[in-house]
């Protein structure tokens, strides 16, 4: 008799279910239908998760989360807790050391940045992090060398690197179901996504669209912040706030849209941890212009097709964007190939799953070796 193969069973701890949240897009949603997952968020929900996942939700009150977690870990015997940021990993620490010893056995936390782009609260929280969980993963090389020797002598072998993936299949799904425009000289379309605050540098992309622009260049902004506002008035004041659109925050399938029909990618960011959005432009075949940082060089590394240019270089951005304007459409479309094939090849969620399966696996063994010891 074949018996069948238990579905795996992971509580993820994140901060919400969000169209922007890669632990969400990434690690929950992707495996809704081959694992058993379980969500407890720190606030209220932007989207509805499917129904096989199971939600803990959070409304941004401590006292709340830390009920919703406690119900979370005693509801079921988990395989693997994964955790997703500082701020509730911390408090999972805090939970577990009050709790039943079991919830100390199989926590993993993922890191999602580099060391220099965290607020000094979240980087103090990391040291009891680093010391309590049994595996921290660095979501890129450039994250983990981010990060000081202090770090990496509390956390020792337990500490590793997954690169981040892209769930390639969900973007093809929305290509085989949308109208993509021929490409033509017509128009130019430069597409850029990211929170609008400093350390993306949204005003650097806005002043080299300026010093680059004709009456065919078009800039589509994708993403919500404080600067927003200040974005939309100087974009009133560089002569081309016609051609430009700041769109806030929209829904996954619409980034996907805009990306398939976009002729430039852009991120003039100067931290990050290994940037999603730049893979989903890659997989939409979209050429990317990328600013000079580790992340983006870890990307970039041996693809002489991705400019990389100073974060404050605006005449560097502005030049490479001219470039790209004035290169035949098929030169760009032979680009945006070798970028999806750069992301099929090393950045695949496949492989990124196959590197978290492992970890998974050395937690859940030492867990067994635990306990046997315990009844021992």
């Amino acid at each position: 008799m074949i018996y069948p193969i238990r579905k795996l069973s992971i509580l993820h701890v994140i901060l919400a279910v969000r169209e922007t949240s890669a632990p969400y897009n990434e690690h929950c949603l992707p495996w809704a239908d081959k694992r058993d997952i379980t969500i407890s968020s720190y606030f209220r929900s932007e989207i509805a998760p499917p129904k096989k996942i199971k939600l803990y939700e959070g409304d941004g009150s401590l006292g709340k989360f830390i009920r919703n977690l406690r119900s979370a870990l005693n509801d079921r015997e988990y395989d693997v807790i994964h955790v997703h940021s500082p701020h509730v990993a911390f408090l999972y620490l805090l939970v577990a050391l009050f709790s039943n010893r079991k919830f100390r056995l199989t926590p993993v936390v993922t890191v999602h940045d580099s060391y220099q782009d965290f607020k000094l609260r979240n980087r103090v929280m990391f040291i009891p992090v680093f010391a309590g969980f049994q595996r921290v993963v660095c979501c890129s090389r450039a994250s983990y060398e981010s990060f000081p020797a202090l770090y990496k002598r509390i956390a020792g072998e337990r500490l590793t690197i997954v690169q981040n993936g892209l769930d390639i299949a969900r973007v093809d799904h929305v290509a085989s179901n949308i109208y993509q425009r021929p490409h033509r000289t017509m128009d130019f379309t430069i597409i850029a996504i990211s929170r609008l605050v400093e350390v993306k540098n949204p005003f650097t992309v806005l002043t080299a669209f300026k010093q680059s622009a004709d009456e065919t260049s078009r800039l589509i902004y994708l993403g919500d912040g404080r600067l927003r506002k200040s974005l939309i008035m100087r974009s009133m004041d560089t002569g081309f706030g016609n051609q430009i659109e700041f769109t806030g925050v929209i829904p996954r399938e619409k980034v996907f849209e805009h990306l398939l029909n976009a002729d430039l990618f852009i991120s003039a960011s100067r931290g990050e941890g290994l940037p999603i959005a730049v893979l989903e432009a890659m997989a939409c075949r979209c050429p990317v212009l990328l600013s000079d940082i580790p992340p983006h060089r870890e990307i970039a590394d041996g693809a002489d097709f991705i400019p990389v240019i100073e974060p404050n270089n605006v005449e560097g951005f502005a030049r490479e964007i001219r470039k790209f304007r004035e290169m035949p459409a098929s030169e760009r479309a032979a680009i945006g190939q070798k970028c999806r094939e750069l992301v099929e090849e090393r950045f695949s969620l496949t492989a990124m799953h196959a590197g978290y399966l492992k970890i998974y696996t050395q937690v859940m063994a030492k867990r067994a070796i635990s306990t046997l010891e315990m009844v021992g």
